[in-house]
């Protein structure tokens, strides 16, 4: 296939995330198609490696790093007039960075639990702050959310709970994600901004999420990660390349294919569209999630 008969020839996508594990991959997925993609990353070092390992891989490809940490505002901002003095239309935005269940509570630089400002807010804020970029690119937006998200509710006491629960703030930071993905869909249909909104959920594979981050306060890897390896080894949950496939889909499947994707079974398979879970349907909760969000991220990132 030559470059200019590429799919996605000519289309700049920003994927977050992208400095390891399914991020890496979305990104070089994204570049073997012929977009060319900005991987805006923390480190500089790890933004390095993952340029490298991509450009093993396509070796064509136009890429290149720019700089976000998800867990502050300002950085958010930096980025977005960054990219924005640049003026060049965004067909792709890829919101696949996180941070998962840290041993003890931990908050962003703006005072926000850190997976709700990370996961959440952050991306919203990005997002957000990049809609005329996106509106003049018709792009089409990516958000990652978590099989723990497929059951309970947006629940505001649970997003920072006292004492700290690390699963149910992760899981209130994925619902969210859910729930912001569909209003921001209903709200480009209502006001004409000609963007898609989709969704994706990976399944479960041994990303680093669970490894030692010594950042997050936690020394080791967790037991449930050594236990996913084995299961992935055994085909019964998705590996690091399979779980960045619903993303993939989602960002390059035609819009009549639906707005929601993930693996075959819950945990692994082959990428598809799926239906959409219960916690997502809730139009009240989604309104409400919305007008926490503009409060959380404040005026700089107003639509």
């Amino acid at each position: 296939m030559s470059p200019t008969s590429s799919p996605l020839h000519g289309r700049l996508a920003v994927v977050t995330g992208a400095s390891d594990g399914i991020g890496t991959v979305i990104a070089t997925r994204l570049a073997s198609l012929g977009a060319e993609v900005v991987l805006p990353v923390r480190s500089p070092e790890k933004g390095r490696r993952a340029l490298d390992a991509l450009r093993r891989e396509v070796p064509d490809a136009e890429a290149s790093t720019r700089t976000l940490d998800l867990a502050s505002l300002d950085s958010v901002h930096a980025l977005v007039t960054e990219l924005r003095g640049e003026g060049r239309p965004v067909h792709l935005l890829v919101n696949n960075a996180g941070v998962m269940t840290p041993p003890d509570r931990q908050t962003t630089s703006d005072g926000f639990e850190l997976q709700w400002g990370t996961n959440h807010l952050g991306h919203a804020a990005l997002t957000l702050g990049l809609l005329p970029l996106l509106r003049e690119g018709r792009a089409r937006i990516v958000h990652q959310t978590s099989i723990a998200a497929r059951r309970g509710r947006l629940r505001e006491d649970a997003i920072d709970a006292t004492p700290y629960d690390a699963m149910a703030s992760y899981t209130q930071s994925k619902i969210a994600i859910g729930l912001f993905a569909q209003e921001l869909e209903r709200r480009s249909r209502a006001q004409g901004w000609q963007i898609t909104s989709t969704l994706a959920h990976p399944g479960v594979s041994p990303t680093n999420l669970l490894a030692a981050q010594p950042g997050l306060g936690r020394s080791r890897e967790l037991g449930a990660r050594r236990v996913i390896r084995l299961l992935s080894r055994l085909h019964v949950t998705g590996t690091v390349a399979s779980a960045a496939e619903p993303a993939v889909l989602a960002a390059t499947a035609p819009a009549s294919s639906g707005t929601f994707f993930g693996p075959s079974r819950l945990v692994g398979g082959p990428a598809r569209p799926i239906a959409l879970w219960e916690p997502f349907r809730d139009v009240g909760d989604a309104r409400k999630l919305w007008d926490l969000t503009i409060d959380g991220i404040g005026p700089r990132f107003a639509v």
